[in-house]
């Protein structure tokens, strides 16, 4: 990279930084949270369970990861034989080249998906072989049209006169506008039957966030989420949630935490991030496929996919910090909005029986498969904010 390049990236390098502080703002107070003991939280038999079980599932998780690696390694050196076989132009060769590539992804991860669904049923949690094998071809399918939606952005702008090499300046904004667009028609498109409780409105007045809270059926893990943007906000509960043993007052909790996302605009917050990521993540796809003659030729699309999922894996414990950050909040909005951190205590304990969610997972999984808190965390937070009212006597 010539002096000049480095000089015009230190301006942009800037602007990044400035953006992430402002989107990792929020209303968390400076807090130091206590250091308590997961074996005087749970029962030793329910720790044991949700350890063991969970030890096994990162297993699962590392061998298909390392799977998915060497599968598209050897695809990234041999997929371009393919290509000679192909008269669909060079976007339309490419396009099948993602598509046989993530085809022998999806063959090579077949077995831990049954084997997760196995190890599920052995600890009485719910699973279908169908979902693991059936299922999961036509959501393949979904992929394969997102990747051939992808691939042809990506190939059209490289190809196209006056951009070249500098398609990722375009490519960028063009998947946070869509991302944008999927976020916003998502929650219309996921139906569920109205949510009613008496505590509902006044949680929505108390955190100026006045959405419809729906039930979604079909689901085998206690859940919620809040999405949406504008006239397209919503709350979705996953029906377990709000079946015994969670009660009302947990619930409650719950609900509040998932308006604490939209009161604090954490869907938006979340579309800035993934637009920070965009840009240097499209840049180096760029770079690293230039010695295969860029985007707009179909030799470089094997190495581009297996770029593409190391710069994906690279950057997820940066990612989870984000989303720790931000699920941290909707915890102390839940907080101060309930005022009731037994419920949030409660609620988090029994996530470990019903989910088998480890409390306190170690460092390697805690920085790239955690995307919460941990449920340890969650609770030292309760202890913390009580604490702190006790201390000076509000909120």
């Amino acid at each position: 990279m010539t002096r000049s390049r480095v000089w015009l990236l230190l301006p942009a390098a800037a602007v990044w930084a400035v953006a992430a502080w402002l989107l990792w703002r929020s209303s968390l107070p400076a807090y130091h949270l206590p250091h308590l003991d997961e074996h005087a939280l749970f029962p030793a038999g329910a720790l044991q369970r949700a350890q063991h079980f969970s030890d096994v599932e990162r297993l699962f998780w590392l061998g298909k990861t390392i799977t998915q690696l060497a599968v598209l390694a050897v695809f990234t050196r041999y997929g371009v034989r393919w290509m000679r076989e192909s008269a669909a132009g060079p976007i339309g060769t490419g396009m099948l080249l993602g598509m046989i590539g993530f085809a022998f992804v999806w063959a090579a991860e077949l077995p831990f998906g049954i084997l997760v669904v196995w190890w599920r049923h052995r600890y009485g949690l719910s699973g279908s072989y169908l979902d693991a094998t059936v299922t999961n071809w036509f959501a393949l399918g979904a992929q394969f049209v997102l990747l051939c939606i992808a691939l042809g952005i990506v190939m059209g702008l490289a190809r196209t006169r006056g951009i070249g090499e500098r398609w990722w300046l375009l490519a960028a904004p063009v998947f946070v506008g869509l991302r944008t667009l999927l976020a916003f028609i998502a929650p219309w498109l996921l139906g569920g039957r109205a949510f009613h409780a008496p505590y509902v409105e006044p949680l929505q007045r108390i955190q100026h966030v006045h959405v419809p809270v729906r039930v979604l059926s079909g689901f085998s893990e206690p859940n919620a989420a809040a999405t949406g943007l504008g006239a397209s906000r919503r709350v979705f509960f996953w029906d377990p949630i709000v079946r015994p043993p969670f009660t009302p007052r947990m619930d409650r909790f719950v609900l509040a935490h998932e308006l604490g996302h939209l009161a604090h605009n954490h869907i938006w917050k979340s579309l800035g991030w993934y637009a920070l990521f965009a840009f240097p993540l499209a840049l180096l796809l760029a770079l690293a496929t230039r010695g295969r003659g860029g985007m707009g030729v179909p030799e470089a699309v094997p190495l581009a996919i297996f770029v593409y999922v190391v710069l994906q894996l690279v950057a997820l414990p940066l990612q989870n910090v984000v989303t720790r950050h931000l699920e941290a909040e909707a915890d102390w909005s839940a907080l101060r909005a309930t005022h009731d951190p037994g419920a949030g205590r409660q609620l988090f304990r029994l996530f470990a029986s019903e989910t088998l969610e480890d409390p306190s997972p170690p460092w390697w999984d805690y920085v790239f498969l955690e995307n919460h808190p941990t449920l340890l965390q969650r609770i030292e937070m309760t202890r913390y904010y009580r604490a702190s009212v006790r201390e000076t006597g509000h909120p």
